[in-house]
């Protein structure tokens, strides 16, 4: 059944370098992303890989998955969205040019420039046509024939603007991203030949 994105939900939180390192500074919750890493895919199967009692694996448990950089599914598996790491490592690069809006027509770069601020949207446009230059921007974060669960899309649309319900919709009504049973996929936008 697909999600129904009118309802609230809390948005996960990106981590930046910083919080990645101070989340992995705990020798426990460490050893729980490594056990994870490993295969582990159940609280028991982290117990068992990590040496750590029930309680101490599942207070690390609930600090990685409040924190956004595991998944627990509704039957309790486990997940590590290992992709968290190489987005805070991209925002934690230096921005090399701020007005470096890649190779697109001078409209499309003219909107940019107005909308993306030190990497982030600065804000979501209201008109429908910069709006969709926007999105057609933030599909590319997004590889053609790969599959990304909503806490991934999230991730990674957080990493642009906070309101990653919003800029999720806008992906799905206009096209270029299309969802089932929890899953997203890219469907349009630019593609490089």
């Amino acid at each position: 059944m697909p999600r129904d994105d009118t309802a609230p939900e809390p948005t996960p939180v990106l981590l930046d370098a910083g919080a990645l390192a101070g989340l992995l500074a705990d020798p426990h919750r460490r050893g729980v992303v490594a056990a994870l890493i490993l295969g582990a895919h159940t609280l028991e199967d982290v117990r068992v890989a990590t040496g750590l009692d029930a309680r101490a694996a599942g207070r690390a448990l609930t600090r990685l998955v409040g924190a956004g950089l595991v998944e627990r599914a509704e039957d309790g598996t486990l997940a590590l969205l290992a992709e968290a790491f190489g987005l805070a490592a991209r925002a934690a690069a230096p921005i090399e040019r701020d007005d470096d809006v890649g190779d697109v027509d001078p409209d499309a770069a003219k909107v940019l420039r107005a909308f993306v601020r030190d990497g982030r949207l600065s804000g979501i446009p209201t008109s429908r046509t910069k709006r969709l230059v926007v999105l057609d921007m933030l599909a590319q974060e997004f590889e053609p024939g790969e599959r990304y669960s909503e806490a991934m899309v999230n991730l990674t649309l957080g990493r642009w603007h906070a309101d990653t319900a919003a800029l999720r919709r806008y992906l799905v009504d206009e096209g270029f991203l299309d969802r089932e049973a929890g899953q997203y996929w890219r469907m349009g936008g630019t593609v490089d030949a």
